[in-house]
């Protein structure tokens, strides 16, 4: 039932962006640089393109932004992860050569406590 709800959902947002595409088909200038600037520089850089192209690129370099922005700045959560995961597995290690330094406990109900744990 979720399967098909969420491929109807697909569905659904893949015909609105067919719809926005062949709507806004025209071509369209888009130039790298305002035209005083290109003029002192000499370098005119311009690429004549489908309007929708000029919309779905925006929203895709505004999702890659956002994306390498939120990474950025999660890193410092996932360092400290990081290291408290080590210093957790170090912790193990040690527990653990502790309880093999001890031996096997003298009493049985002690022997199956420690099996649980």
């Amino acid at each position: 039932m979720l399967k098909a709800l969420k491929y109807a959902l697909l569905a659904l947002v893949a015909l609105v962006l067919l719809t926005v595409a062949l709507a806004n088909r025209a071509p369209v200038t888009v130039s790298a640089l305002p035209g005083d600037l290109a003029a002192l520089l000499g370098r005119n850089w311009q690429i004549e393109v489908p309007l929708f192209l000029v919309i779905f690129g925006g929203v895709v370099v505004g999702l890659l932004i956002g994306f390498i922005w939120e990474w950025l700045r999660e890193h410092r959560h996932r360092a400290t992860a990081s290291s408290k995961t080590a210093e957790a597995r170090r912790l193990e290690r040690e527990l653990a050569m502790l309880r093999d330094a001890k031996g096997q406990p003298q009493d049985e109900v002690l022997a199956l406590l420690q099996k649980k744990a």
